[in-house]
């Protein structure tokens, strides 16, 4: 017997066959059993998901003589002549190869002779959208009264190209995409039926590369086969995941475990072996992207719901994917997966792919986690008598944010209406103040040597020597005042401002304000004594609000203003 492609020789023949579009099939049964049959159809939906398919059952159906629970019997005349497309009354036209005016009006002439056997002489419309705006104009009149032993089904995978006057008579049904754990039970039973044996994770890898399509999944199924052949007892060789990557030219997901297990211990290494891998395979590094941005979108899914039912993928991964709960946050999550987002935007004009990837993927794995209110006031209960880490040895996270007073005030309001809450405050309080005891003029004095030589290493071309020349004179507040005998070094200091104040927090860590003067008043500025100076220039108050010693840290050591 001639070979049968899985697509044709496993169509559905009943409703219940159908997978994926239910709540169609079973509108149409019961249109069928309350005699509520319309004039005309139109299926939509991508493709391969069953609208030919649907549309063959539903005349089958409707001319079959001995139907059950409005199911066709395939057995009787009609279903017989219907299944070997000998039927007379059951008639399919391409729209694509009958598009002209010509082919609607011999059509229209067709519509008024009676069925030969069956009930209803049924048109089946395939691609209709591929008709003529004069074909279209012209099948108006008949396809909004045609004659009662007449029915049209319309199908088509781009709607919005059928005229609004067409789809107004006729009722519309949207098939669905079919998910991916149907497509792969579909695949399942027909390996079983054929004596095939082939794994979930292989299953999982056809299923996802038919994205929705069961017939896609069902030719590369063939395909797959027949790339495994046979075994030398004439057998159908197994088929494994790496054997279907291989034939399909897929990316393996472990690829994309790799990259998350190597955010997680700072691993660079793994980029550029990760990479090779790619570009050995011939892999593309958009589909790359795309897979690891769909990878991290996982889970996202599984942090938030901890479950993995909303995952789409192998049995084999979902178990790993459970392991990531409480190792990523939800907002180091979102920056990840806001940081790839733009990365995969920035590639498609990218000339080195590779390079690309290996850059993107470095500061991917070189992002820190971050850390929330929450967090820090746990980390209080938990050790009254320390300073938080983050306070202590990363105050550039909290630098960078910049919180309204307001929205500190309301988050942690409701926690200060108990006594252990305000035990955290008193505690909050007191870890603040000595952690702002280490800050000072003379602190600034001893490091500045330090903080010139770095800022010199790093801008060694303009930037390295003026901070070199610099002499420190005072400090108000966060506001540190400095000479320079650089004519220009008020533009440069503006220029070089972001990077300064962030390399100065890194050192002193607290934001500083560099105030500079006159270049030819550098030679009368008193000497370098933080007594002298604060006697001669008074220190800045400082706002205090004992009621709300957040709203002071802000304001009085983190350099925040209020609103």
């Amino acid at each position: 017997m001639a070979f049968i492609v899985t697509a044709r020789k496993w169509r559905p023949q009943k409703y219940s066959d159908v997978v994926g579009q239910e709540h169609i099939t079973a509108t149409l049964k019961n249109a069928i059993k309350n005699n509520r049959i319309a004039h005309a159809y139109l299926f939509t939906g991508p493709r391969g998901v069953g609208k030919t398919t649907t549309a063959r059952i539903f005349a089958k159906s409707l001319n079959c003589l001995n139907p059950v629970d409005a199911e066709p019997c395939n057995e009787c005349e009609m279903c017989k002549s219907i299944l070997s497309t000998q039927s007379l009354d059951i008639i399919e036209i391409d729209g694509a190869s009958n598009r002209g005016i010509d082919e609607i009006r011999t059509l229209r002439e067709s519509v008024k002779y009676a069925p030969s056997i069956g009930k209803y002489k049924v048109y089946i419309i395939d691609e209709v959208h591929m008709l003529t705006k004069e074909s279209f104009n012209a099948f108006l009149k008949t396809l909004e009264e045609p004659p009662s032993h007449t029915i049209f089904i319309f199908a088509t995978t781009d709607v919005h190209k059928v005229p609004p006057t067409i789809i107004s008579r006729c009722q519309r049904f949207d098939f669905r995409r079919i998910q991916l754990d149907t497509i792969k039970s579909t695949l399942a039973r027909i390996a079983e039926s054929e004596k095939i044996e082939i794994d979930d994770k292989t299953l999982t890898i056809i299923a996802k590369k038919a994205d929705g399509a069961l017939r896609d999944a069902e030719s590369f199924f063939d395909q797959v086969v027949s790339f495994c052949g046979n075994t030398a007892d004439g057998e159908i060789s197994k088929i494994d995941a790496a054997t279907v990557s291989q034939m399909l030219n897929l990316i393996d997901d472990e690829m994309y475990f790799r990259i998350s297990d190597a955010v997680l211990i700072k691993d660079f290494k793994t980029v550029f072996e990760v990479t090779n891998i790619i570009y050995e395979n011939g892999w593309d590094f958009i589909d790359f992207t795309a897979g690891l941005i769909e990878h991290f979108r996982n889970i996202m899914t599984v942090i938030l719901s901890g479950k993995t039912d909303l995952v789409e993928t192998a049995d084999v991964y979902r178990t790993r994917y459970l392991n990531y709960i409480d190792r990523f946050s939800e907002g180091d999550i979102l920056r990840l997966l806001n940081f790839l987002n733009k990365t995969q935007q920035e590639l498609r004009y990218s000339q080195n792919h590779r390079l690309k990837i290996e850059i993107a993927l470095s500061h991917l794995i070189g992002l820190e986690k971050s850390s929330t209110l929450s967090s820090i006031l746990s980390q209080l209960e938990s050790s009254p008598g320390s300073v938080p880490g983050n306070l202590k040895s990363n105050p550039v996270q909290y630098s960078n944010k910049n919180i309204p007073v307001a929205a500190v005030k309301e988050k942690v309001k409701p926690d200060f209406t108990s006594s252990k809450a305000s035990a955290i405050t008193n505690n909050f309080q007191q870890n603040i103040e000595a952690a702002a005891a280490d800050f000072n003029f003379d602190s600034i004095i001893k490091k500045w040597e330090s903080f010139a030589e770095a800022v010199s290493n790093e801008k060694s071309l303009i930037l390295g020597p003026f901070i070199k020349s610099v002499k420190v004179l005072n400090l108000e507040g966060n506001k540190l005042n400095i000479a320079s005998p650089y004519e220009h070094g008020k533009e440069l200091l503006n220029q070089q401002n972001e990077y300064i104040t962030k390399k100065a927090m890194d050192f002193f860590g607290k934001k500083l304000i560099f105030e500079l003067t006159e270049a030819g008043t550098f030679e009368k500025q008193p000497e370098n004594s933080g007594e002298n100076i604060s006697e001669e220039k008074p220190v800045k108050p400082k706002k205090e609000n004992l009621n709300d010693p957040f709203e002071n840290y802000i304001i009085n050591e983190m350099g925040g203003e209020e609103f």
